[in-house]
């Protein structure tokens, strides 16, 4: 088993500022977002010239911004959205939309670039991934959501599926109505799409658990959940599946096998090495490919 990384808490250097000619400047950008006024940006230029320092740099040396704001700019100048400190639209848990520039945000677009590299290829139409856990407690919502904002922030049309049908939560992160959602679509709903579009992350969609059914293991063993994954497949890029312990109920491996692969996650002191070993076995004798396992000490 493969670990790609270990989300962790540190902090992260700020990006650099760069002088791109095509893209709105950094006091543009500010100023229209209300956190610098125009007579401020003239000082600052003003400041700029004479010790020849960049915008950012000048007005936080008068005191007229600080560094989150200029991290603000920098997200809107190279199209990189992530939610300001203040924000409370989503939980705090998505760290992914508030500490982008962390070194546990770091460790997740490491583990980004090892899925697309592993499994995510659009020629071969390989885009659903779930993600298992052998016990509740170990994170793995944490992950996938996070995951789901960090492929968004990549330009990929990501949609993050919440098949947990015992104890469902992305609703709770995201913020966002629990019903309608997946169990309602695999019972014969047929009203509006389920499906919510952030628009705090406009590459991200949501489609939420739904109503808790008494027969989830049934739903997912339809061939409708089958025919959503294929359906979905062709109007995004990526698909993440969160779901229920894999060591509790059979739920997870139906799911794994309809995304044709899975991810582990473990946490650090809490996970097994045979609870993983286990999980592993299942989840290759059911026919998914495993690409790989996480480590969260968080």
């Amino acid at each position: 088993m493969t670990t790609f990384a270990t989300p962790l808490s540190l902090s992260r250097p700020e990006p650099a500022e760069e002088d791109v000619v095509t893209r709105r400047s950094i006091g543009a950008i500010l100023i229209d977002s209300g956190r610098i006024s125009p007579e401020d940006a003239e000082r600052v230029l003003r400041a700029q010239k004479t010790h020849g320092q960049r915008f950012g740099e000048a007005a936080i040396q008068l005191g007229l911004l600080t560094e989150e704001d200029i991290r603000h700019a920098l997200s809107h100048q190279f199209d990189y959205q992530y939610l300001p400190a203040g924000d409370t639209s989503l939980s705090s848990s998505l760290v992914a939309a508030y500490q982008p520039f962390s070194e546990a945000v770091e460790q997740l677009r490491a583990l980004r670039s090892q899925l697309m590299l592993r499994w995510f290829d659009a020629d071969v139409r390989r885009k659903a991934l779930a993600v298992l856990a052998p016990v509740s407690g170990t994170g793995a919502s944490f992950i996938v959501s996070n995951l789901a904002i960090v492929f968004s922030q990549l330009g990929e049309r990501t949609l993050l599926i919440d098949a947990n049908l015992r104890a469902p939560t992305q609703h709770h992160l995201f913020r966002i109505d629990a019903r309608p959602g997946l169990s309602d679509l695999l019972s014969g709903y047929t009203g509006p799409s389920p499906v919510v579009r952030l628009n705090s992350f406009m590459g991200l969609s949501i489609l939420p658990a739904g109503t808790v059914p008494p027969n989830p293991q049934e739903l997912l063993g339809r061939e409708a959940f089958k025919d959503l994954i294929a359906k979905y497949s062709r109007e995004h890029d990526v698909i993440l599946i969160d779901t229920p312990a894999a060591g509790q109920y059979a739920d997870s491996q139906i799911i794994a096998t309809r995304a044709g692969a899975a991810l582990m996650v473990a946490r650090k002191n809490q996970t097994s090495t045979q609870q993983l070993t286990r999980l592993a076995r299942d989840v290759q004798q059911h026919g998914s490919l495993l690409v790989g396992s996480v480590l969260n000490d968080g």
